[in-house]
């Protein structure tokens, strides 16, 4: 980032301390850590618990997606890590580390407003959901713009329009368009202007929370190709987050499944399309058609996810698992480490108990 545009630099769980398991040796650098994260909506006793000792890694320009029904958590796990997140949403503890390997590393729950301010935008950004009612509709595009360069650089008022216009271009949009106001755009113009904004400072980081859902397969295709382009080119990491698990596998290195606020399996993208660990990531997988070759019998998962007010006892998926034993009735499995697997599951199928159905079996 050249000077002109970089800001100031911004100055309880029961194992605060336990950092993610890494799934492959010689990565990248983490530029986040996401540690034992939980969040709760409400307080006491009748609270709901929303994300449950949530651990993520996210490494410099790495794309990890984040997959599962709606209700999972994974909106839930991202507003509170960059503390958007609304009452009754609390963070119940955990830590988030902004470049957690350097000497004095952030944590985002800990820092005063102040830091946030600093660190918001130049190093971690995110596209919201529905960038029609993200965008405020009697401002300019271009408003948008200058609102975030004016606060964060120091860039002249003719500079800022021509970075705004520069931005505009990186993702296909012409910088006449910065009169626009948003209902003057199309759903995919709109979100490529999410996109451009949450660009603006080149941060080290940008999550995004299902920028996708509601545009039209073409426009989602050239999004997603746009965004790796951007990703190779800008270095930037990228936390992605939707229901569409189909969409994970093209476009993630990574892919960790929520349900039921709690991680349930986290591997490389190409080995869980391969070979899927927790019945509840072959379920999603079984849900949607391959693009090519023969189709195979769709599946699909049934029932629907549970309640937050009323999860059931043990693995919260048991109720809708065909591989249910008694045991998961009682006891939640714990996310572990595959051994000589480089990945994670949370099910009882694979702790060397049980009989491992031949579709989940460990090659």
């Amino acid at each position: 980032m050249s000077d002109s545009l970089r800001p100031a630099p911004a100055a309880a769980d029961p194992s605060p301390n336990a950092s993610p398991q890494p799934l492959s040796e010689g990565a990248e650098e983490p530029v986040l850590e996401i540690r034992r994260l939980s969040i709760d909506y409400g307080l006491g006793p009748g609270a709901l618990h929303a994300v449950v000792a949530a651990d993520l890694t996210l490494r410099r320009r790495q794309v990890l997606g984040l997959a599962g029904e709606s209700g999972s958590g994974k909106s839930t796990l991202a507003y509170g890590a960059t503390r958007l997140l609304r009452e009754p949403g609390v963070v119940a503890g955990g830590e988030v580390l902004l470049n957690p390997r350097e000497g004095a590393p952030t944590d985002l729950l800990a820092a005063s407003e102040r830091q946030l301010r600093a660190i918001r935008w130049s190093e971690i950004s995110m596209v919201l959901q529905s960038a029609l009612n993200a965008l405020n509709p009697v401002v300019r595009i271009g408003k948008e713009f200058d609102d975030i360069l004016r606060a964060h650089s120091r860039l002249s008022r003719k500079a800022r329009r021509r970075r705004a216009g520069e931005l505009l271009e990186m993702v296909g949009i012409h910088p006449s368009r910065l009169s626009d106001h948003p209902h003057q755009l199309s759903g995919g113009q709109r979100q490529r202007v999410m996109i451009a904004l949450a660009l603006a400072l080149e941060p080290q980081v940008v999550i995004m929370d299902e920028p996708t859902t509601a545009l039209d397969v073409v426009t989602q295709r050239e999004i997603i190709e746009e965004l790796i382009e951007l990703r190779d080119r800008l270095g930037f990491a990228l936390l992605f987050i939707t229901h569409d698990l189909s969409l994970l596998i093209e476009l993630a290195d990574e892919i960790a499944v929520m349900y039921a606020g709690r991680i349930v399996e986290r591997a490389p993208a190409e080995e869980l399309y391969r070979s899927p660990r927790h019945p509840y990531t072959y379920g999603l997988l079984h849900s949607f058609p391959p693009l090519h070759g023969e189709v195979p019998p769709m599946t699909g998962i049934p029932g629907s996810p549970p309640d937050l007010a009323s999860i059931p006892a043990g693995c919260a998926f048991h109720p809708r698992c065909p591989y249910a034993m008694d045991r998961c009735t009682r006891a939640v499995p714990a996310l572990d480490l595959l051994e000589g697997q480089g990945r994670q599951v949370a099910c009882f199928l694979h702790d060397g108990q049980a009989a491992v159905p031949s579709e989940l079996a460990l090659s």
